[in-house]
């Protein structure tokens, strides 16, 4: 991973925070790229090798500046990770008393906005023939979390169009994955519920709760030439709570 130029969205704290300090860790150039950003300077001040871009991933003209920031800086992209999305302050309730206010805005920054960053980032891996793109769904897609469904479908997408991108892209020796996490202890996640500790462990075959760590060394290995005959895949990462 050495001097390989990663972009992460999200960056600025919980699991995209995460997967920067493990990218800048393993000797990779880092954008952290984030709509806060006060937080992805932060983010960026902590790490090796490392700057801040601002994004906000729904609206195009952002995400095609913050793509140009990146390749008039450091030339290339060689990985993405598509980590920004709504997750934290989403309410929990049936379906059928969702606002169409929140429907919209969980699937313009959780779809939209992923598809966007890949729409702009995969042109310039295309023209140098490689490229590792890791899309960050969620095992809720596979646990059909009642009271969520939003959210769930959103990351039920993410899986859709990664095996999508993945046929479009092989030609250009461009690897897209997605891993699916699940319940990670995550400030977001800790200000969810007051049970954000216990809340699932029992379920699972590793009986503990998963922390940013847990999820990081995935998308290292997807970023990885030993990931080269790997694509169009989701890993699930939630210490066994689903074997599907």
């Amino acid at each position: 991973m050495k001097d390989k130029v990663v972009v992460v969205t999200g960056a600025a704290g919980g699991l995209g925070k995460a997967f920067a300090k493990a990218f800048s860790e393993a000797g990779a150039k880092v954008a952290v790229c984030d709509k806060n950003m006060k937080g992805a300077i932060e983010t960026a001040q902590e790490l090796d090798n490392a700057f801040a871009v601002e994004v906000d991933i729904t609206n195009e003209a952002s995400v095609q500046q913050m793509t140009k920031i990146i390749t008039d800086q450091l030339g290339t992209i060689d990985v993405l990770v598509n980590n920004a999305a709504v997750y934290a302050g989403l309410e929990r309730k049936p379906f059928y008393e969702i606002t169409e206010k929140e429907w919209d805005l969980v699937m313009n920054v959780n779809v939209k906005g992923l598809w966007m960053v890949c729409k702009a980032v995969a042109p310039v891996m295309m023209e140098k023939n490689a490229g590792k793109i890791v899309n960050i769904a969620s095992a809720t897609f596979m646990s059909g979390s009642p009271n969520w469904s939003h959210y769930v479908a959103s990351k039920g997408s993410v899986i859709g169009f990664t095996r999508s991108a993945a046929k479009e892209l092989g030609d250009f020796n461009i690897n897209v994955n997605a891993i699916a996490p699940g319940f990670t202890l995550t400030q977001a996640s800790l200000d969810l519920m007051d049970n954000a500790k216990e809340y699932g462990v029992n379920r699972g075959a590793i009986k503990r709760p998963s922390s940013a760590e847990d999820i990081v060394g995935t998308a290292l290995y997807l970023a990885s030439a030993q990931a080269d005959f790997v694509t169009g895949q989701t890993i699930v990462v939630d210490g066994g709570k689903q074997f599907i």
